[in-house]
C-alpha cells in the first residue's frame, strides 16, 4: 500500500482503499473545476498536435504575449512554468537566500519542500481563522528588509480572502514577497485582490499563477510567474530548458482568450459555493469555514483518517485529509466545491457515515 499522499488528486492512491478503477472515484480531494477543460482549450490542443513533433519556442514568445495582454503588463514580467510548483522552487532559491523567509500556518506544504531543497526552514505566521498575519510579521524584531515572506491569496487551505492592501502593508518593509495567486481566477474582477497591477511599483513582489485549476487541466502542468524583468532573468539562468511543452503553450492561449468560459465559471461558483456551505454547515459534527473560491475546509468533531476510509470504501468518494497542513491534523478535511449533484452526494455520504466513526484524534 502506497504511503498517505501529501497532495490531493492522488486516484492511484484513494482507488487502492477504495478496491475500484481510479475512474470509478468521486474526486473532492483536488480543487479543480468540474467545468473544463474549456472546449476552446480542446480545439486549440487537437489543432496543435502535430506541432509536438517540434522543439517549443524556447522563450515562449506567443504565450507570453497572451498572458501580458491579460494581466496588462509587459512582456518582459512574464515567465511561464512547468506549473506553479515549478516557479515556486526559483523563487523558494531566491527566498533561502534571505535571512529569514516567513510562511503563513496552517499553509500548502509544498512550500516547505521547496524552500528546504535550498536549505531554508520556514518561520510560521499563524493565521487560521484570522487575518492579522501582518500585524505578527511588522511586529517582529528582525530587520525585515533582509527577510522574505510565502503567502497565498486566496488562502490555501483556509479559503479566507486577505485584502491587498494588507499585503501593501508589508511590501515597503519585507525584503521578498511572493504571492501565490493560484485560485485567484476563481474571483470574478470586481472581488478580486490580486497584485499583480503592483509588479512597475515594487521591485521585491513577485506573483505567481496556476492556468490548471481554473481551467481544469492540472496534467498540461502550466503556470507563470510575474515579477519585474530582473528577477525573471535571473530565474532564467537556473531552469531547464523547454519547461513549457507544445501543447501546454496552445492550451493556455486559448484559456485565457475564453472570456465566456470564465464568466460561466463565476456564475456558477456564486452559486454553488453558497449551497455547499449551508448544505455542510447543516450535518451537526461538521463546522465548515466560509470560503470565497472553489474548496472548503470543514472543521470535523471525528476521525477525518477514519471519514476518508469509509467515504472510499463505502461510496468511493474522495475528500482531502489536512494530515499534510501544519497545525490541522485529523481534525479537518477539504473538499472542493463541484456539480450541484455531486455536491449532494457527497453530503449525503458524509451524513450516512459519520455517525459510526470515532472521535477525532490529537495527531497532528
Amino acid at each position: 500500500m502506497m504511503s498517505r499522499p501529501v497532495h490531493g488528486g492522488n486516484l492511484a492512491w484513494a482507488a487502492g482503499l477504495a478496491h475500484c478503477a481510479p475512474a470509478e472515484l468521486l474526486d473532492f480531494s483536488a480543487s479543480i473545476s468540474p467545468l473544463g477543460p474549456p472546449r476552446s482549450v480542446r480545439a486549440a490542443v487537437q489543432a496543435d498536435f502535430l506541432s509536438v513533433r517540434d522543439y517549443p519556442d524556447p522563450a515562449y514568445g506567443d504565450l507570453r504575449r497572451a498572458i501580458a495582454h491579460h494581466h496588462k503588463v509587459p512582456i518582459e514580467s512574464v515567465m511561464p512554468g512547468n506549473g506553479a510548483a515549478e516557479l515556486l522552487t526559483w523563487a523558494a532559491r531566491d527566498l533561502a537566500q534571505m535571512e529569514t523567509c516567513f510562511c503563513l500556518s496552517p499553509g500548502f506544504s509544498d512550500y516547505d519542500r521547496a524552500l528546504q531543497a535550498f536549505g531554508c526552514v520556514s518561520t510560521k505566521l499563524p493565521c487560521f481563522n484570522a487575518s492579522n498575519w501582518q500585524e505578527s510579521l511588522l511586529g517582529q524584531s528582525l530587520d525585515l528588509e533582509q527577510c522574505g515572506l510565502l503567502l497565498n491569496n486566496p488562502h490555501n487551505p483556509t479559503g479566507m480572502l486577505f485584502d491587498r492592501e494588507q499585503i501593501r502593508s508589508v511590501l515597503s518593509r519585507v525584503g521578498l514577497v511572493v504571492v501565490d495567486e493560484a485560485f485567484m481566477d476563481f474571483l470574478p474582477p470586481e472581488r478580486s485582490q490580486s497584485v499583480i497591477d503592483w509588479i512597475s511599483e515594487f521591485e521585491n513582489l513577485v506573483v505567481i499563477r496556476s492556468l490548471t485549476k481554473f481551467y481544469s487541466m492540472p496534467g498540461l502542468r502550466l503556470g507563470y510567474a510575474i515579477a519585474q524583468p530582473k528577477t525573471l532573468k535571473r530565474w532564467q539562468t537556473w531552469r531547464d530548458p523547454w519547461s513549457v511543452n507544445t501543447l501546454a503553450i496552445s492550451a493556455g492561449i486559448a484559456a485565457l482568450q475564453d472570456t465566456k468560459f470564465q464568466r460561466q465559471t463565476w456564475d456558477w461558483l456564486a452559486a454553488a459555493n453558497r449551497q455547499m456551505y449551508k448544505s455542510l454547515a447543516a450535518i451537526p459534527e461538521l463546522s465548515p469555514l466560509p470560503g470565497c473560491v472553489n474548496f472548503f475546509l470543514v472543521a470535523c468533531e471525528k476521525s477525518v483518517t477514519a471519514l476518508q476510509e469509509n467515504l472510499l470504501k463505502r461510496h468511493r468518494i474522495y475528500i482531502r485529509d489536512c494530515m499534510s497542513f501544519e497545525g490541522l491534523g485529523d481534525r479537518y478535511f477539504r473538499v472542493a466545491v463541484k456539480m450541484q449533484d455531486e455536491n449532494l452526494r457527497l453530503v449525503r455520504a458524509i451524513a450516512d457515515v459519520l455517525p459510526h466513526l470515532p472521535e477525532a484524534s490529537d495527531v497532528i
